[in-house]
């Protein structure tokens, strides 16, 4: 049996400085993310470093619509984990038929897992056989009903979760 990996999942983190990360990320990494291997970020990071804080991890991230060009990061990306692809983008406009409008911006696109943000609304499911994440925010619920991150489980198959991290 292939070694799982564990991706670690975030999005709408809305860090304006590095240092309002730092103790974040750490408690992240030492609680919710101890065992990853990775880490995708969706977007909406604001302040340009933040993948500094993830040390040695790969950390994968795209654009959002809060980034500014400091951030060195596609829009859109695919990445790829035990031979599993992996869609990563941030999302715009209204969130009513976000996830439709990015499952149709994606179709030309193989993949078997669809990450995004924008909404802060968490989800995990699967649609005409891709699994599709949306990890909430770890930071800025609005209007969900708790801050959460989004783990991948990759093997055999490829799962998701969400994890309400507001109870430890």
């Amino acid at each position: 049996m292939a070694k799982q990996v564990k991706v670690g999942v975030l999005s709408d983190t809305h860090f304006h400085s590095i240092s309002e990360g730092v103790d974040f990320v750490q408690h992240l990494l030492e609680h919710h993310f101890s065992d990853v291997d990775a880490i995708l970020h969706a977007g909406d990071l604001v302040h340009p470093d933040v993948p500094l804080l993830f040390g040695e991890l790969p950390f994968y991230c795209v654009r959002g619509n809060m980034d500014s060009i400091d951030l060195i990061a596609p829009e859109q990306r695919v990445v790829e984990f035990a031979g599993y692809r992996i869609g990563l983008i941030h999302g715009w406009g209204d969130a009513e038929g976000l996830e439709e409008r990015l499952l149709s911006h994606c179709q030309s696109v193989e993949l078997d897992c669809l990450v995004y943000g924008h909404s802060h609304l968490p989800v995990c499911h699967t649609v005409n056989s891709i699994l599709v994440m949306n990890p909430g925010s770890a930071t800025d619920r609005r209007r969900a009903p708790w801050h959460s991150v989004g783990m991948l489980t990759i093997g055999e198959g490829i799962g998701g979760e969400i994890i309400n991290i507001d109870v430890e």
